[in-house]
């Protein structure tokens, strides 16, 4: 995958789990999160650690989920290698913190593990799609001459 490819991918990738996750925490903040982690959480999230969780979590929806669905021709795939690239980010983050804090509601791992998985997915998805639309196998053919 070139850079502008790997960009494009990215971008796409951002933007589509960023609205999703706003209007994940926007609706569920005061909901689930807070009467169940009440004291754990600050009134603010942190913007440093969000953005390099943010800038991090993307890149890995691109090399895990949207590259090797386009390099075998089939954006499609990027659906459930996204599913299964968020269940595995976001069980690393709460399967831990049930194993070694105490009280952590497992509503809170469920929910997450759910929301990880289909929102890693669509944006996976998205992404895969509309950069297969701009880059074709053939494109990264012409790209590439050929020894004969």
């Amino acid at each position: 995958m070139n850079a502008r490819k790997f960009l494009l991918a990215y971008a796409t990738a951002a933007l589509v789990f960023l609205a999703l996750d706003a209007a994940w925490l926007t609706a569920t903040a005061d909901r689930l999160y807070r009467p169940l982690l009440g004291p754990l959480m600050l009134e603010r999230f942190a913007i440093v650690p969000a953005a390099l969780f943010y800038t991090l979590y993307l890149a890995g929806v691109v090399v895990f989920a949207v590259a090797p669905a386009l390099a075998r021709g089939r954006s499609a795939a990027a659906l459930a290698y996204g599913a299964f690239f968020g269940l595995v980010a976001y069980a690393t983050y709460d399967l831990t913190n049930q194993a070694t804090l105490r009280d952590w509601p497992w509503r809170v791992t469920i929910a997450d593990l759910c929301w990880g998985t289909c929102a890693t997915a669509v944006a996976a998805a998205a992404s895969a799609f509309l950069t297969a639309g701009y880059w074709r196998p053939a494109d990264a053919d012409r790209a590439v001459p050929q020894r004969r």
